[in-house]
């Protein structure tokens, strides 16, 4: 049974396939605008596809200008001002809807479409991810397709042939495009503009008790590594950030004296024993100026291929000069055996020692109380150290990403977090066991301080680098040994080795159905997971970062020079060229050819012979056919000249035969049929006949002439 078609006009149709491109290019900035504006585009163009669907007709136009008004002064309250990025894609959306309400002619079709191709710019102004970069292409082709229907005004052309014809043509401006990419001259990375990264490290000067185990749900990348060489162990993976020293009995801080160098270099020199590792860093934009690498990373550079960036080293710690809001890569050099901080002063120590007064003084009262142990009256740091990490090993302690809120009693205050956490609740992420570690610690008089940074790694099989993600995200201690200097304790590791041995994160806690569930996990998905984030990654680096020093480099090895200007217009002149040659040249080989019938020639040698002879030829396109010419001969009348009479019928015989020839039966005395230029070679006898009887009639008529002279 043939099911009918819909009844809709190609007007409607049209508006339809235009309205949904619209709404497939304005659905990921769904979030991100305000309320009023995603309902009301939403609104406008669903009651365009009512009236298209309907045929209906549309409304005044002062429904549109109050609309417009509307619009524009709610634009204004929600973000003050009408000029930005944020008031700037507002108003393009809505200005889009509203214009959808008055698409009625080819010229309002092409400004919509227009619209539309400038709503897919400022996409890239959020995010430039693979993902979005192939659904702002495929609602490229869509709007194509309206085009070239715009341009069809007449019938009611197919769509799904518009669409072909539509990606044919996209797929013709490919190399331009590619060409264009690769040498056209650019001024920065391609996500220098919009710093599309939305990632964040976590990491800054300051830490409160649940800001890493925030961190620690989010599963997203922070970086990439690749080693050169034997990587180290999970358990060696610690990408230090910043070191807090100070402590407010809530937080803590980096103490400002630090960032005026008071671990500088030439004082406090660090010692590195055993080969160096080696290894390139990719991360992510973290709109932060900490750079956690590796410990002990003290030898950084940036690639040729991407401008210089201003480092710092201060300690171990790295920073940038400004904010990091966009992709970097880094080559750096790392040793795991390093001793630092050795030389240190007893002036400088004391400060490593200081608690606040009035804080967790249960806490403070137990660590004395631990120290008065008689078998640790002599005990150096380091004893101390292991003492308190086989207590957490020995007692109740527990590792988890949620540590939850117990009620607090009167005698206990909100305050006093560390001594919730290390006498009451017993249960904490990294950053619990790390600040109530060093706070113990401090009260027995061991110089101590909390580092954060990240922790592990996981090796991504597919294009052998290794992830660290934000769920890494980690906290650690370190205490001052005489002759050794700083040496780096972690509780954590004391409690949940598995957190510090394993390539992975520790899962977050789910709750609600995905808690009941049991975790999707298998291998499939693990391998399907690591071969999209490897391809994610290749589009970061070889597309997103293709920079002015990668354009350098690839020019370099063309053999043009990338510091002159006229060097590299002379290369893309040329590489245009080529692609505009290429194109004629392929436009050539594919025109439409007009087939040639093989009878074309001999019947035009018959027809200048003919008229050659003074014969009057038939009216109509030249050369004519055989029979036309046998009419011609015949309308020339009887003559009283044997001769002449002869020659007519001799020339009248031949081109009937021709014709019974070229459209007679094409089958030889066998059956078999014959191709038409073995046709044609049948017919060379025929043709030689009419050309000599055309020049003896000729010569004939020249001699009665002469006689009659």
């Amino acid at each position: 049974m043939r099911v009918p078609q819909l009844a809709i006009s190609r007007e409607g149709r049209d508006t339809l396939w235009l309205l949904a491109m619209l709404a497939l290019i304005m659905a990921p900035h769904a979030a991100r605008l305000p309320l009023w504006c995603a309902v009301g585009a939403t609104l406008a163009m669903l009651w365009r596809a009512h009236m298209a669907w309907r045929d209906s007709r549309l409304p005044p136009r002062w429904v549109l200008l109050v609309a417009l008004a509307t619009c524009v002064g709610l634009t204004f309250l929600t973000h003050r001002a009408l000029f930005g990025r944020e008031a700037g894609v507002t108003l393009v959306v809505v200005l889009t809807g509203l214009k959808t309400l008055e698409l009625r002619a080819r010229r309002d079709a092409f400004v919509v479409t227009s619209l539309g191709f400038f709503l897919i710019l400022t996409q890239f102004l959020y995010s430039q991810s693979i993902v979005l970069a192939a659904l702002m292409a495929l609602a490229v082709w869509g709007l194509m397709t309206s085009l070239v229907l715009a341009q069809r005004p007449l019938g009611r052309p197919p769509l799904m042939t518009v669409a072909r014809e539509a990606g044919r043509t996209l797929v013709w401006g490919a190399p331009l495009m590619l060409v264009l990419f690769l040498l056209f001259p650019r001024i920065g990375p391609l996500w220098a503009l919009p710093s599309d990264a939305q990632a964040r490290s976590g990491l800054s000067d300051s830490l409160t008790l649940g800001n890493v185990a925030e961190l620690a749900l989010d599963d997203s990348i922070a970086m990439h590594l690749r080693f050169e060489g034997t990587p180290p162990t999970p358990s060696e993976m610690y990408f230090r950030g910043p070191v807090l020293d100070d402590f407010d009995g809530q937080t803590w801080r980096t103490r400002r004296a630090s960032r005026d160098r008071v671990e500088d270099i030439e004082h406090h020199p660090i010692d590195t024993r055993g080969p160096a590792i080696r290894y390139q860093l990719t991360m992510e934009a973290t709109h932060a100026r900490i750079l956690p690498l590796l410990e002990a990373t003290l030898k950084v550079q940036t690639p040729p291929q991407q401008a210089a960036l201003r480092l710092e080293r201060r300690g171990l710690a790295w920073t940038m000069g400004n904010a990091l809001h966009e992709r970097i890569q880094l080559d750096a050099q790392a040793w795991t055996q390093f001793r630092h901080g050795v030389s240190h002063t007893p002036q400088e120590l004391a400060t490593w020692v200081q608690l606040p007064r009035g804080f967790n003084p249960r806490t403070i009262a137990w660590s004395q109380s631990f120290r008065r142990n008689p078998a640790l009256a002599q005990a150096t740091p380091r004893q101390l150290v292991q003492a308190v990490l086989a207590h957490i090993r020995q007692e109740n302690y527990s590792y988890t990403l949620a540590p939850g809120n117990d009620e607090v009693s009167p005698d206990q205050p909100q305050p006093h977090q560390v001594d919730r956490f290390w006498l009451d609740r017993r249960a904490g992420f990294c950053e619990h066991f790390a600040s109530s570690f060093v706070v113990v610690m401090r009260a027995m008089g061991v110089p101590s301080r909390v580092v954060t940074g990240y922790q592990g790694a996981e090796l991504n099989t597919v294009n052998g680098l290794y992830i660290i993600r934000n769920s890494h995200a980690h906290a650690w201690a370190e205490y001052w040994q005489a002759g050794e200097g700083w040496v780096r304790a972690d509780p954590t590791a004391a409690v949940a080795p598995e957190r510090i041995d394993r390539s992975r994160p520790l899962a977050a806690p789910r709750s609600g159905l995905a808690g009941a569930l049991p975790q999707f996990d298998s291998p499939i998905w693990r391998q399907g997971k690591a071969f999209w984030e490897a391809t994610n990654h290749r589009w970061n680096v070889w597309v997103l970062q293709y920079s002015r020093g990668r354009q350098q480099q690839l020019l370099g090895k063309l053999g043009w020079d990338a510091n002159d200007w006229t060097d590299v217009a002379r290369a893309l002149t040329i590489a245009l060229s080529g692609i505009a040659l290429a194109g004629v040249g392929w436009l050539w080989l594919t025109r439409e050819r007009l087939h040639q019938s093989p009878w074309l020639q001999p019947m035009g040698q018959v027809h200048r012979a003919l008229v050659k002879a003074g014969i009057p030829p038939p009216d109509g396109l030249a050369p004519a056919s055989a029979l036309n010419w046998v009419h011609a001969l015949q309308n020339l009348g009887p003559t009283a000249d044997e001769r002449q009479a002869n020659l007519v019928s001799q020339m009248v015989s031949a081109l009937q035969a021709l014709d019974t020839l070229r459209y007679g039966p094409n089958l030889d005395t066998a059956g078999q049929p014959i191709k038409p230029r073995q046709q044609v070679a049948q017919a060379r006898p025929l043709r030689r006949s009419i050309e000599e009887a055309a020049r003896q009639w000729r010569a004939h008529r020249a001699k009665v002439r002469h006689r009659a002279h």
